[in-house]
């Protein structure tokens, strides 16, 4: 099954052990190289699309902080049920004319988007287990190689989006820590430590249901809890404050933020916060 989502907005815009290989014990980028970045592709599979898109929670946490810290965002989410990387031609995403060439407004009306360039940033996750599988763990390095290549080529910056682990297997936690970790500093690219954000919780809230009954795909809290990791990653700004809630008790979503903020910090180290 291929799920593919299309939103843009004008108006709007660790926790848990790395395994002990050097290369892999911190990441080296910390940041986007380019702040202003605005046009944000999303290439992966269900983990991106379950509850209606994670690029939509993205957005809508944007809107729901401080005025002041308000972003311009444009999102294209491109999903394969089941997919690891190797499943997605890159390349002809990037097709002039193709995916992204037109959206919906707020009123369902066809917007035909005439930017010079509709992608930023290009944020990449690999199947669920794909980084550390025995099989397919050996070609995810290539994988992203070729994929960062590419990416830069169309002058896009590489993201890499850790995934978590699923709820009964807690140590595929620090093996794809490392894996996405060691892939980002190899790429100079940026890595989203969603994973370490599910570990933290489960260790500090695990009355907080992050998961569906089949133990991988995420629930809403999940969806917002791997969301708001991605706005402080991309952003480079707490969202303690926000009005959006996604619909959950408003307590919880204040732990999912205050959590997803934690969680970069102690991944990206000190200065993180730092303007």
């Amino acid at each position: 099954m291929r799920a593919v989502w299309f939103g843009v907005c004008v108006a709007l815009w660790a926790h848990g052990a790395i395994a002990q290989d050097t290369r892999a014990t911190a990441p080296r980028i910390t940041r986007l190289a380019e702040d202003s970045a605005q046009g944000f592709m999303w290439v992966g599979n269900s983990f991106f699309y379950y509850n209606n898109g994670m690029p939509a929670f993205v957005l809508r946490l944007l809107a729901g902080g401080p005025p002041a810290e308000f972003r311009p965002y444009r999102a294209t989410m491109i999903t394969m049920g089941g997919s690891g990387l190797d499943w997605h031609d890159l390349e002809s995403y990037f097709k002039p004319g193709a995916v992204g060439r037109y959206s919906f407004d707020a009123d369902n009306n066809v917007v035909f988007n005439t930017n010079d360039k509709l992608f930023d940033v290009a944020i990449l996750m690999d199947c669920s287990q794909c980084p550390i599988h025995p099989t397919l763990g050996k070609i995810f390095p290539d994988i992203v190689k070729t994929d960062a290549r590419i990416a830069r080529a169309h002058g896009a910056e590489p993201v890499l989006f850790m995934s978590w682990a699923y709820a009964d297997k807690p140590e595929m936690t620090a093996e794809l820590a490392a894996a996405y970790t060691l892939a980002g500093n190899t790429n100079n690219a940026l890595v989203i430590p969603a994973g370490l954000a599910f570990a933290r919780i489960r260790t500090e809230r695990p009355d907080i249901q992050l998961y569906q009954p089949d133990n991988r795909h995420p629930t809403v809290a999940g969806t917002y809890l791997a969301a708001a990791t991605s706005l402080v990653t991309l952003y480079h700004r707490p969202a303690e404050e926000n009005s959006y809630t996604a619909g959950l008790d408003p307590d919880v979503a204040r732990v999912l933020r205050v959590a997803a903020w934690r969680t970069a910090l102690a991944y990206f180290g000190p200065g993180f916060g730092d303007k």
